[in-house]
């Protein structure tokens, strides 16, 4: 007996989709959704003050800045299949954001930090699978914070993951220098 194969959609795909209060992924082509659910008042103070966080650092870098994205970014990881994702923060370097101008659009490359915020409603194979699929891409490191056990998860291609409590402080060297933030701040109020 045979299994088929799902279909593979390409992001240009996925995106021509009627709407229907799912989100939509894709990993290497498979079309992943689940319903659209508002986030908490944890995920979005984590995610304001991680945005402002970045958003202080990249105002504070000399020359050529990067871009701190935010709010489902639409990234486009891979093609051929199409690995096409929104995330809660992404950022960017300056090279990636000059060579993704339209604002229309959707970011075309790995950002150099990817970060998700847990809400309720995510699944470890979920979030382990989107971790895995932005390795692959190229992104050089990914946080995942968790605002109920106030905690966050890196992750970097050449190290094990390491779990930072709210008594620690991350960063992202060597790739954004000088980025660090104190994981109590993140989920301050």
């Amino acid at each position: 007996m045979s299994v088929a194969k799902p279909e593979l959609l390409t992001t240009e795909q996925l995106l021509a989709l009627p709407e229907n209060g799912k989100e939509r992924w894709l990993i290497r082509g498979e079309l992943r959704e689940k319903p659209w659910l508002f986030r908490t008042q944890g995920h979005a103070r984590g995610a304001a003050n991680l945005v402002a966080m970045l958003a202080n650092w990249n105002d504070h870098q000399p020359g050529s800045r990067g871009e701190v994205h935010v709010g489902q970014a639409p990234i486009r990881l891979r093609h051929d299949p199409d690995t096409f994702v929104g995330v809660d923060i992404a950022f960017i370097s300056a090279d990636t954001a000059e060579a993704n101008p339209h604002v229309d659009s959707f970011i075309e490359a790995a950002p150099i930090l990817i970060i998700e915020i847990l809400s309720p409603s995510d699944a470890h194979k979920e979030i382990t699978e989107k971790v895995d699929a932005y390795l692959q891409a190229g992104v050089k490191i990914i946080w995942v914070a968790d605002p109920s056990f106030r905690t966050i998860t890196v992750y970097r291609v050449d190290a094990p993951p390491q779990l930072f409590n709210e008594t620690q402080t991350i960063d992202a060297e060597p790739h954004l220098p000088g980025f660090r933030a104190a994981v109590s701040e993140v989920f301050a109020r």
